[in-house]
């Protein structure tokens, strides 16, 4: 039996609890620049789909690489629009009306 899955799965897990307790010690107010940073991590993500896509020999594994590709661009387009939405709440009423 090959122990190279267990200690991926391993670090995962570990990867997981860290971040899990990184994050839940950041204050309200840096969760904005944090999310903005974390959506250009994502197109790093869909970089690496990309690549393992094109580098896929059968076909399966290019199907799953296209799955790949097209679940990381909804994680950077949402991600985007979160974002949108939380810069939105700090804009005042006065600078929307300043138009007329």
């Amino acid at each position: 039996m090959e122990i190279m899955p267990f200690i991926l799965i391993l670090i995962f897990i570990i990867a997981t609890l860290v971040g899990y307790k990184l994050i839940s010690n950041v204050p309200s107010l840096l969760h904005t620049p944090l999310m903005s940073g974390m959506n250009a991590l994502s197109g790093l993500a869909v970089l690496g789909a990309l690549t393992a896509t094109a580098m896929a020999m059968n076909t399966g594994s290019r199907i799953l690489g296209g799955l790949a590709v097209i679940l990381a661009m909804i994680n950077v387009v949402g991600g985007f629009g979160v974002t949108n939405r939380m810069l939105s709440m700090f804009h005042s009423k006065k600078q929307e009306g300043d138009e007329a």
